[in-house]
């Protein structure tokens, strides 16, 4: 064990802590596009950069590997992976839309109390992003959506429900979408500045987005036992969503 600053032994050793982190460094970057999609990633310039040795960077790139953020090249090392294509990005809608209805359903048969807990609480940390209103509550409503869509696969009692959806990496995709328009517009592309109108009219802050309207709707079904409402309504909702994204990607494409 490795001591803390006040000597005591910390619960975890140095090295993963150290991973951890840098781990957490090269992902922010990534998705907050200060590494470009299809860049090559040196794994001496990120040690360097970020005062680490090779070996966390390595680690990290393995990880970040499995997360799809990156890919590793023989013989080149690894580079960011590109934007998920058009096409892409319709084939991930058409999956949830198969998987997610299913799963609502079966969350309004077999949730527990603390389920259906978890995702009231959920919602009312969303409703204080809503009023709060900063400049990070597009992100905050990304990491909301990501949240409240686990917990309903959770519930609906399927370890393999769950993990398909969280496999799918579909809000961090979107993120990276949105964080590239912010590019485009700063170069007076008109299509950067329409993907940005497309995202916040989705997570408008202010008021209630409309996003946080259709998790209320489905939780209530949820709780109510309403199989067929809350399928009905994630369906709509997955669906509202391909509608809104998919124009703006394309857009984004072009």
């Amino acid at each position: 064990m490795v001591p803390d600053s006040d000597g005591r032994p910390s619960t975890l050793p140095r090295r993963t802590v150290l991973a951890d982190g840098t781990y957490d460094l090269i992902k922010a970057m990534i998705l907050e596009h200060d590494i470009a999609p299809g860049e090559h990633l040196g794994i001496d310039e990120l040690a360097r950069d970020l005062s680490v040795s090779q070996t966390p960077v390595r680690e990290s790139l393995a990880r970040l590997e499995a997360d799809g953020l990156v890919t590793k090249i023989p013989l080149r090392g690894y580079e960011t992976t590109r934007l998920l294509s058009v096409q892409q990005f319709d084939d991930l809608f058409q999956f949830r839309g198969v998987i997610e209805p299913w799963a609502a359903a079966e969350a309004s048969r077999r949730s527990t109390r603390r389920e259906i807990e978890a995702l009231e609480a959920e919602l009312e940390r969303a409703e204080h992003i809503s009023r709060t209103g900063t400049s990070s509550t597009y992100t905050e409503f990304v990491e909301h959506d990501t949240r409240f869509h686990t917990l309903v696969a959770r519930a609906s009692g399927n370890p393999l429900v769950e993990e398909a959806f969280i496999r799918t990496r579909c809000h961090m995709h979107l993120f990276r979408v949105h964080k590239a328009s912010f590019s485009n517009a700063e170069s007076g592309s008109g299509e950067g500045e329409f993907v940005q109108d497309m995202f916040q009219e989705y997570y408008r802050d202010g008021e209630r987005p409309l996003a946080l309207n259709e998790h209320i709707e489905i939780t209530v079904a949820i709780r109510g036992g309403d199989g067929n409402s809350a399928s009905e309504l994630m369906r709509s909702h997955i669906d509202s969503s391909r509608r809104r994204f998919i124009p703006a990607i394309e857009a984004l494409h072009a």
